[in-house]
């Protein structure tokens, strides 16, 4: 009865409130509703200083007793009643009442997503730490930005930051060549920007101003800020560098943190590099900023390719590639000599850390904002004024400075070499990139520092380095282009260009502007199909520097292109402008002669390009059953999965060893998947319980789509279905899954959010008497049906884009809830696929407008036109006859609103 009355009262909360200026969270509506008791929520008073004794007396008034005041914000945390927000639902005094949710801070994240917070928790990392958790202590680590504030309680000077130093170069200021001079002791040098402190409580903040949440990679690091307070030049830079070599054994400088950088080509002789070269001969470490100029390709900062460093590229929450992080170039490389010694480069980052939407110390003062609305919106009230929200490989870069202090701590003796290869050593594989993209993968805290302790054997699972039985082969032409930009004349600012039948992609690249260099001249890049729609490359902000501007197209369709050079709003400097267009093809493979004419022939080829399978050595076997060892080593390959030995020393499994034992630890430990950012979940495979791990055994349905399901960190979705029926969506109806007896007991769950995600596919057939007016379709799921090694590369192809979606669900078991949260896996699917004649193809269009929607053969080539005219705002569907094609894997492109969706439909028979 309390309950029914409870919700009566919140069905009629507010509905009398004469008040509508207040604001009420429709979540703490929603909560009301299912307890009984008080609820935490946030008061927001009108106002702009503390809450006045007219508002304490309020919350008294109407019976709130338990809560927090702020001392500079018009807030107050309270308990209180369904009854008691209503009553200041109607309150003259009140602007707003929210519920105090549980937030998922992305720095906190960040911290959970490499491992950062699982190694200080960790009782036995640290016991071997002497007791202590691994926090970077005694290690220094130079911040060289923009300089920091020492104001702040996370980075206070004369605490953790051990030294704060102003060192601005003005050349223009000097009258006589002296010594360079800093300016030490500085309680904030960075007056300009916030750039700096931000990247400083990345390292090292002690989470002061927010209970430790916001807490950097390495709290017990001795911190040294070195900062120009504005703008940064190379000699601002590189008197960091000299500052930390004539300081480094007062401080005991050991890193050194460079989120800035350029553009052009790797130059050995760079001041810059020249600097890097003798701290990395002292013992310091430098990590650089591998640039926010992506994601086309050679658009990684000069600085970070010198041999000797750490490049940083960004990834997301999720563990995926930032699309602004800057790459490198495939398999450019270069040897050299400097100081007697004989050095090789590679142009491509080292690795990858979190990039996107971090929290960290906001600049005190006088800096006031850096991006405001993100942080009112993602913050509680209280840190607004003491962090901010940033992106950038300048983000990641300082992150995995934090990590190697605390490497450093674990074994002081490291030199910068060997903090390098364990960083890329332990590092996670990230699916479908490359190395010139990310280099050895998203950076792995937890197992660095257990390499170091136990000398644990990782790496042989890295796709940086192992050799792979199969291989797609590909050659890239490049064809170079001149235009006289002029912005009068606009038909001379471009120019046509072939893509032929079979191209898998083009990237048109600007690399000179004549002796104007670009500087200060805003031209964008544009790249136009034969179907019309257009590829841009953007405008960097910042004129003042050069850039290198380009567009790269995967699978673009084969014809006519136009390359257009156009400047910001028409306008820019005339100038001639030079640059290439390269274009992909594949030339053969290697590795899959015994996949000819297989109907999973396309699916197999895709799934080896992208690295989410692998032959055997003596061909792909596509028939043969798909192996449990097999599983696991493409699991790590291809999803994403942390290498992991138990810290115990005591293997889980008595039947594996050597790389094997590796594989199997990884994907059955806590934690194993990176989409799992907390490192909470169960791992991405079964096992028995048994001690054994079974190896050669066989995989079966209902425990590929458990793998799945945990690849993408849906543990908890999954458990909230397990007991229900299972089902699958067909037109909006749910149709139940007739052999859902056949499914073990406690993966049901795993299935039904397979089934609603279209991880795997379910089986149909259609029944109609001679009675009946409709048919009757029928689904089964045949979970304990065993998986060949084509139709695991089938099922992974299809459904990896799951893994490169833009969100994960939230929290609701439902399909609805399911769907909502990651549009990407939702808007544009096609149903059934695989399918042997037709298909449905549902796409979403955002807003009123020409749309298009083309189906096209792995290489390119485009079959069909199955819309082109303009649609209405809404979903939509559009059959798909593929009765006269051979079976295999095809591509449907849908363009709408300018946006451009590519999705996979595979043809069986």
């Amino acid at each position: 009865m309390k309950l029914i009355l409870s919700c009566i009262t919140v069905l009629c909360l507010f509905a009398n409130s004469v008040l509508a200026q207040v604001t009420i969270d429709q979540e703490l509506k929603q909560h009301l509703q299912t307890v009984t008791g008080s609820v935490g929520v946030i008061v927001t008073f009108h106002g702009n200083s503390a809450p006045s004794p007219a508002n304490l007396a309020l919350l008294n008034s109407i019976g709130i007793t338990k809560g927090v005041s702020f001392k500079a914000l018009p807030i107050a945390g309270v308990l209180a009643t369904a009854a008691q927000v209503e009553g200041l639902a109607n309150s003259a005094d009140v602007k707003s009442v929210f519920l105090n949710k549980e937030l998922n801070f992305l720095n906190y994240n960040g911290t959970n997503l490499t491992g950062v917070r699982r190694l200080r928790g960790d009782k036995v990392m640290t016991a071997r730490n002497n007791g202590l958790p691994v926090s970077g202590k005694g290690v220094g680590v130079v911040i060289n930005d923009s300089g920091v504030d020492g104001t702040h309680d996370d980075i206070k000077l004369g605490t953790h930051l051990v030294q704060n130093v102003m060192g601005t170069t003005n050349l223009n200021s000097l009258s006589s060549l002296l010594p360079v001079t800093y300016l030490e002791n500085v309680p904030n040098t960075d007056t300009n920007s916030g750039h700096g402190t931000h990247c400083a409580g990345s390292v090292g903040g002690n989470g002061a101003k927010s209970s430790g949440m916001y807490e950097g990679a390495a709290p017990g690091a001795d911190l040294i800020g070195y900062g120009s307070g504005g703008a940064l030049f190379i000699l601002d830079a590189i008197g960091g560098y000299d500052y930390a070599l004539t300081h480094q054994y007062e401080y005991g400088i050991r890193v050194i943190s460079n989120s800035w950088g350029t553009s052009g080509d790797f130059d050995p002789t760079n001041p810059v590099n020249i600097a890097s070269k003798i701290a990395y001969d002292r013992g310091i470490v430098s990590v650089f900023a591998a640039g926010n100029e992506g994601p086309g390709s050679d658009t990684h900062n000069p600085y970070a390719i010198a041999p000797w460093v750490i490049s940083v590229g960004a990834g997301d929450k999720y563990g995926r590639l930032a699309d602004f992080s800057s790459r490198g170039v495939k398999d450019e490389r270069g040897t050299f000599t400097i100081d007697g010694e004989s050095w090789t480069y590679e142009n491509r980052p080292t690795i990858v850390a979190p990039g996107v939407d971090i929290v960290s110390t906001r600049v005190v003062a006088p800096v006031t904002s850096l991006s405001a609305q993100q942080d009112v919106e993602g913050l509680e009230p209280a840190h607004v004024p003491f962090y901010a929200h940033m992106s950038g490989t300048s983000m990641a870069t300082p992150h995995t400075a934090g990590i190697i202090a605390l490497m450093l701590e674990a074994n002081p003796s490291l030199s910068p070499a060997q903090v390098k290869d364990i960083l890329q050593r332990t590092a996670t594989n990230m699916p479908s990139y490359a190395p010139w993209e990310v280099g050895a993968g998203y950076v792995n805290a937890y197992a660095a520092v257990d390499h170091i302790f136990r000398n644990t054997p990782f790496g042989s699972s890295l796709n940086l380095t192992r050799r792979f039985n199969s291989n797609i082969n590909t050659a890239t032409v490049k064809e170079n282009f001149t235009i006289d930009y002029n912005p009068l004349l606009v038909a001379t600012n471009q120019k046509s260009f072939v893509v032929a039948e079979g191209t898998t992609g083009i990237e048109a690249k600007i690399t000179s502007g004549g002796a104007a260099g670009l500087t200060g001249n805003p031209v964008n890049l544009i790249l136009i199909a034969p179907d019309g729609a257009e590829y841009r490359s953007g405008i960097p902000v910042l004129f003042a520097q050069s850039f290198d501007r380009g567009m790269a197209v995967a699978a673009p369709m084969a014809g006519t292109w136009t390359l257009k050079i156009e400047g910001l709003q028409g306008v820019a400097l005339p100038e001639t402008i030079t640059g290439n267009i390269a274009s992909m093809q594949l030339t053969g493979s290697t590795g899959l002669s015994d996949i000819a004419g297989h109907p999973a022939e396309a699916s197999i080829k895709m799934a080896v390009s992208s690295r989410l399978a692998d032959g055997l050595g003596t061909g792909f076997k596509p028939d043969e059953l798909l192996k449990r060892i097999q599983l696991a080593d493409y699991l790590m390959m291809g999803q994403a999965v942390r290498q992991f030995i138990p810290t115990t020393g005591i293997a889980s499994f008595k039947d594996v060893s050597g790389n094997e034992l590796l594989l199997s630890e990884s994907v059955t430990a806590k934690g194993a998947a990176l989409r799992d950012r907390t490192h909470s979940y169960n791992g991405v495979m079964l096992t028995d319980g048994s001690g054994k791990f079974n190896p050669n055994g066989s995989v079966n349905r209902a425990s590929l789509a458990y793998t799945l399901v945990q690849s993408l960190g849906l543990q908890e979705h999954a458990l909230e279905r397990n007991g229900k029926a299972v089902t699958v969506t067909v037109d909006g109806k749910a149709i139940p899954v007739e052999d859902a007896k056949d499914i073990p007991e406690g993966l049901e769950g795993y299935v039904s959010v397979a089934l609603d995600m279209g991880l795997i596919n379910a089986f149909y057939t259609v029944t109609q008497g001679p009675l009946d007016l409709y048919p009757t379709l029928h689904a089964t799921f045949k979970p304990l049906q065993n998986v060949t090694r084509a139709e695991f590369a089938v099922i992974i192809t299809r459904t990896h884009a799951s893994w490169n979606s833009a969100a994960q669900p939230l929290s609701d078991s439902s399909t609805s809830g399911l769907q909502a949260a990651g549009q990407q896996w939702t808007q544009n699917l096609t149903y059934p696929n695989p399918f042997s004649e037709s298909t449905t193809i549902t796409y979403a269009v955002e807003q009123d407008g020409f749309v298009t929607v083309e189906v096209f053969d792995i290489l390119g080539k485009k079959l069909n036109t199955l819309v082109s005219e303009a649609k209405s705002a809404g979903q939509h569907k559009v059959q798909f006859n593929g009765g006269n094609l051979p079976d295999g894997t095809y591509l449907y492109r849908i363009n709408t609103g300018g946006k451009i969706y590519t999705n996979r439909m595979v043809i069986t028979r």
